[in-house]
């Protein structure tokens, strides 16, 4: 693969060049460190090892400028001395200073930068930071797709002394308002035009902002204080080495760099406070768990596409590769409406992260292609399919032995499906930040894929259990990382209970939210996930629903949603999304999408039936290829198999009170657009029961509740 090195700070043809870039509480007094040495020449030196020991600290904290006592253990990885974000990067380009960084493609060129060049560029950057007036302990906000721009805008903020501040691009104008005006923004990177006019509507209610700075396309009109990339590269290059380093050397491991703003599903979105200790030791502790290998000895490569301004986007594409000197290569914007799997193909990533609904597409096409092999093709395809379960499973569970069979299929088969994937050199797959179903597991596992789970939050800096190669368990998320605690409060005759995590990993608190921090965080310390979890005998984690979501009938049996709607969806395929409902009702009922296209521009589900569903109705006898077609029971035929599947669903319930009643197909299938889905794709269960408040309601209008199984209610 051809690459080129990538420049961002020229100072001639500025416009031309910005867009040839495509890509504390007052309760806790703060700890005084000891003096900081010096080397012969001057130079400020940052020791290994930092002094933060201060009983008068206390684990959290919701002030910006807040200090915390760092969990640190006498031996194991917890041990390990912290570090900030500037001793993270300075080590990476001591060790990988000459490899590559960051890829970003213009045109069919990609152009890249060095860790020595990303470096400078994060220090060009944070001079410029300074320059336009960044405070310290002020936030500076970014909105836009993934590019270098990004990362260097992130670290560079951090390194300036202010918060790093992800925005989603779906925020709508009065969102972006909220946070910047929460984190006390002084200054908005926007990736373009579009972007930009959400900051321009809302910029006289925001009075801390000083700058704003377009990183992708022409400007389209100057403004004061509105900077191209390449323009603000330059504003900084009078500002002293020395002025610079003297913030960095101010900085502590202990102390807030990021903020993380929670989807705000319930209400406002809360400013989850991550120390550089939360994301160094992370990086280091969850780099040792997945065996990533440092550039010397084999150089990763990842691929960056989802939302930088989730966690597990950063940890994964821009602080984990700084760790361990990988490679990160930057997607398309329309990667998750299709330009993905060329990007897979073309970098062939070794170290993959895929949201729930990214495998589940790759499962869809492949089925769809699959269907139209010839009959030869598709028995020996199915004859592998189960060479490579079975095999896969007995590797579950501690068998090593590989037969001929699975040499053969994965000659005839799996390398061929991997090399079509991208996956050819990819030894690490995973997938976090929503349930995934065992169907699309066994899928992939099937293929000699094994995806691993990860699980975590925002308030853990990420990942708190992984799944290895040497232990999984299918639809476990795996064990905690090293160096971190798993506690099940309250656990019921099976178990389950709420999650709780302890570690290093853990957040600082939210910001300007005490209440809300001691809601989250226990006397102790705990973080309370908010998750229903249990574990299995050999201490692995099992998810099984979040307290929150979790239905408590008007009867008063407690039932997880997400088992049931899985159950629905595997037995009826062509079904893409199924929500369960039913909380404070007298019986369940559900509400179901179809597998329809969605349009490559928009995102928005198109009326046009996706392949796989159409594949399905053809096999009950149905000619539909719309959703129009089907809704409103127009196809009987469909209607009936809905009917028979959730029956069978129905007939493997553990009690009356679990079974699905009624249930109505909707006219378009749930997505990001609409609002009914999450940047990571997550079911937004209270945005959903808000829009078909009207449908859900007729439900439960005039009737009777049904107390045994001869007196069903009839379907929607």
């Amino acid at each position: 693969m051809e690459t080129h090195p990538l420049d961002l700070t020229a100072s001639n043809g500025l416009e031309k060049e910005a867009n040839n870039v495509n890509f504390n509480s007052t309760e806790m007094p703060g700890t005084e460190l000891k003096e900081t040495p010096k080397s012969t020449n001057g130079e400020v030196l940052r020791p290994d090892s930092l002094h933060l020991e201060n009983l008068d600290l206390k684990l959290w904290t919701s002030q910006g400028d807040g200090e915390v006592k760092l969990r640190i253990r006498e031996s194991g990885h917890a041990a390990k001395s912290p570090i900030t974000v500037h001793q993270l990067l300075t080590r990476a380009v001591d060790k990988f200073g000459d490899y590559v960084a960051l890829a970003a493609k213009e045109g069919e060129q990609w152009n890249t930068l060095t860790y020595k060049e990303y470096y400078q560029q994060c220090r060009a950057a944070a001079k410029s930071f300074l320059k336009l007036g960044l405070q310290r302990f002020h936030g500076v906000g970014i909105l836009g797709f993934n590019s270098p721009e990004w990362f260097i805008a992130d670290i560079g903020s951090i390194l300036a002394g202010g918060f790093a501040v992800g925005i989603y691009t779906t925020n709508s104008a009065d969102a972006c308002q909220y946070v910047a005006e929460n984190c006390h923004a002084n200054i908005i990177v926007v990736e373009n035009h579009k972007q930009l006019t959400k900051i321009l509507q809302i910029q006289d209610r925001l009075p801390h902002l000083k700058a704003i700075i377009q990183y992708k396309e022409t400007l389209k009109e100057k403004k004061p204080n509105l900077y191209t990339w390449a323009e603000f590269m330059e504003v900084g290059k009078d500002v002293p080495d020395k002025e610079l380093d003297t913030v960095i050397n101010s900085q502590k491991p202990n102390q807030c760099c990021t903020l993380i703003y929670t989807s705000g599903t319930t209400g406002n979105p809360k400013g989850v406070m991550l120390s550089h200790d939360n994301i160094t030791w992370t990086a280091y502790a969850t780099g040792k768990m997945v065996q990533l290998r440092d550039a010397p000895d084999m150089q990763e490569t990842v691929i960056s596409y989802l939302p930088l301004s989730h966690i597990a986007a950063q940890m994964i594409d821009l602080w984990l590769p700084i760790q361990h000197g990988a490679s990160t290569y930057f997607a398309q914007p329309d990667a998750l409406k299709g330009s993905l799997a060329n990007t897979l193909k073309e970098v062939r990533p070794t170290a993959f992260m895929g949201v729930p609904r990214v495998w589940e597409k790759m499962q869809e096409k492949m089925k769809s292609v699959g269907a139209k092999s010839t009959t030869v093709r598709r028995k020996v395809a199915a004859w592998a399919k189960d060479v490579g379960l079975q095999t896969n499973l007995s590797r579950m569970n501690g068998s090593s032995s590989l037969t001929l069979n699975y040499r053969l299929a994965k000659k005839l088969v799996f390398k061929k499906v991997r090399k079509a994937l991208g996956l050819d050199r990819c030894t690490k797959c995973y997938t976090g930040a929503a349930p995934i179903t065992r169907d699309t597991l066994e899928f992939f596992l099937s293929l000699d894929i094994p995806v691993y789970e990860l699980y975590g939050m925002s308030e853990s800096t990420g990942p708190h259990t992984i799944s290895v190669p040497s232990a999984f368990r299918l639809t476990s998320c795996g064990k905690e990382i090293p160096g971190c605690d798993t506690k099940i409060l309250n656990p019921d005759n099976e178990g389950v209970g709420e999650v709780c995590f302890w570690g290093r990993h853990v957040f600082m608190g939210y910001l300007n939210m005490e209440e809300k921090t001691m809601e989250s965080l226990d006397e102790e310390g705990w973080l309370h996930s908010g998750d229903l979890g249990k574990h299995d005998e050999d201490g692995f984690l099992f998810i099984t629903g979040r307290i929150k979501e979790l239905i408590i009938t008007a009867g008063g049996e407690n039932i997880p949603p997400v088992p049931i709607e899985d159950s629905v969806k595997e037995m009826l395929p062509f079904i893409s999304n199924a929500m369960l409902i039913g909380d404070r009702r007298k019986f369940l009922s559900m509400l179901l999408t179809l597998k329809s296209n969605v349009n490559p521009d928009t995102g928005d589900p198109e009326d046009d039936l996706a392949p796989e569903a159409i594949e399905f109705c053809r096999n009950m006898g149905s000619s539909a290829t719309k959703v129009s077609d089907i809704v409103g029971g127009k196809d009987k035929a469909m209607y009936a198999a809905i009917h028979e599947g959730i029956t069978q669903v129905n007939e493997q319930a553990t009690s009356n009170a679990q079974k699905i009643q009624k249930w109505l197909l909707l006219e378009k299938d749930f997505s990001m657009p609409g609002g009914e889905l999450g940047p990571t794709m997550k079911l937004k269960r209270p945005v959903v029961m808000k829009m078909y408040k009207d449908q859900i309601e007729n439900f439960y209008k005039d009737v009777v509740t049904p107390v045994t199984p001869e007196n069903p209610l009839p379907v929607k």
